[in-house]
């Protein structure tokens, strides 16, 4: 899904170049060919005789089901195809052609080496992967729609094997379209997900989708094994404090403490202003309350889309007031987009936790701990 714009360090709020992240993300020997997950929790997996069931348990906010899905070889019998007394929706693995709704979908087609399965999008100037591109340039990918208003027809004629969409505020009526069309659509989730590593490792799924299980679990493996090995190198240090986010329309929009981004703060050894804090969605405050709160903040993270201290500075005269800006201490995401705009922290910080983790302790402690490591996400603010 394209990312919420909540201006603060948002969601659907991970370094090396990409070429480096793609040479160690490799499969090794000892990829486990188990489906379980151990930080996710929207979704399980059963393995019958008759197929493997995938539970996508409540995919959005006051979700009122769970959705259950049968995957079966395409080399399946015609009878196998026929739809059982709660089976759930049936799709064909390993998938050749898919429908991708969201950016935060791309990545794992990238790291499983799967790009050229894609074949649709809504809104294709939002993707920011090289390799998806070029296929957009050649006109091998489709636009198929905005956002969640999907085209139906033009999903139809790209011949899906399954569309990955997902919900905000319930199950969009453009999917029941769809899948009476008889294209199946499977509901992520991910977003949902609270922990760092329980978004990553939705790419599990995607494993069991293509026929890549042990690729996906070894993919997992490294981003968490990574992710945790950063963690401890802050474990016993002082903690500095953070503010994140900006004011939009007059409202401060920041992530709870308890929320995806809060949590990758407080593994970074941070002390976040508000990490106390728990609930949906993001914290809307007045500058005022920031101000009273935050102003002796040591380092300030994601401050919307601001990439210059001018512009931030123009906007608001207030944001001058506080101790991170005085020091010139604010990093933002906004500086990298891909060739048309997209963020790039939008589409892959939440399948790579471990580089917005490495980002932010590289920012904000000695940079000793991490030698030689250069943030993929985060810049300077610019003046």
């Amino acid at each position: 899904m394209k990312q919420f714009l909540y201006i603060g360090f948002i969601a659907i709020l991970l370094g090396s170049c990409k070429q480096n992240r793609d040479q160690t993300l490799v499969e090794t020997p000892e990829a486990k060919s188990d489906i379980s997950f151990d930080y996710a929790t929207g979704l399980t997996v059963q393995n019958t005789e008759t197929g493997i069931y995938v539970t996508v348990k409540k995919p959005w906010p006051d979700a009122t089901k769970d959705y259950t899905y049968k995957l079966i070889p395409a080399s399946s019998q015609k009878r196998e195809l026929i739809p059982e007394p709660d089976a759930g929706t049936i799709i064909q693995v390993p998938v050749k052609r898919i429908i991708a709704t969201s950016t935060t979908h791309l990545p794992p087609l990238d790291l499983l080496g799967v790009e050229k399965s894609l074949v649709g999008f809504p809104e294709t100037d939002y993707i920011s992967n090289s390799t998806i591109r070029n296929l957009i340039e050649t006109g091998n990918i489709q636009d198929v729609g905005i956002n969640e208003r999907l085209d139906v027809e033009s999903v139809i004629l790209t011949q899906p094997d399954v569309v990955i969409g997902y919900g905000v505020e319930g199950e969009n009526p453009t999917y029941n379209n769809i899948q009476k069309a008889g294209i199946p659509v499977l509901f992520s989730g991910a977003w949902v997900e609270k922990h760092p590593l329980g978004r990553a490792e939705w790419i599990k799924l995607y494993g069991l989708l293509f026929s890549k299980q042990k690729q996906a679990d070894s993919i997992f493996n490294k981003i968490k094994n990574d992710y945790l090995q950063a963690k401890e190198l802050v474990v016993d240090l002082p903690k500095p404090t953070v503010i994140a986010g900006a004011t939009w329309k007059d409202v401060w929009y920041l992530p709870y403490g308890d929320s995806w981004q809060g949590l990758i703060l407080a593994d970074a050894g941070c002390n976040y202003i508000y990490e106390n804090t728990s609930g949906k969605g993001s914290l809307a405050y007045n500058i005022e309350q920031v101000l009273k709160d935050a102003q002796k903040a040591d380092y300030w993270i994601a401050p919307g889309s601001y990439t210059t201290y001018s512009n931030m500075l123009a906007d608001n005269q207030a944001y001058g007031q506080f101790k991170a800006f005085q020091q010139k201490k604010l990093y933002t995401f906004a500086l990298k987009r891909g060739s048309t705009g997209g963020f790039i922290y939008y589409e892959e910080a939440s399948m790579r936790p471990d580089l917005v983790l490495k980002d932010i302790i590289y920012l904000t402690h000695d940079r000793d701990l991490l030698k030689d490591y250069q943030p993929y996400f985060f810049s300077t603010l610019l003046p």
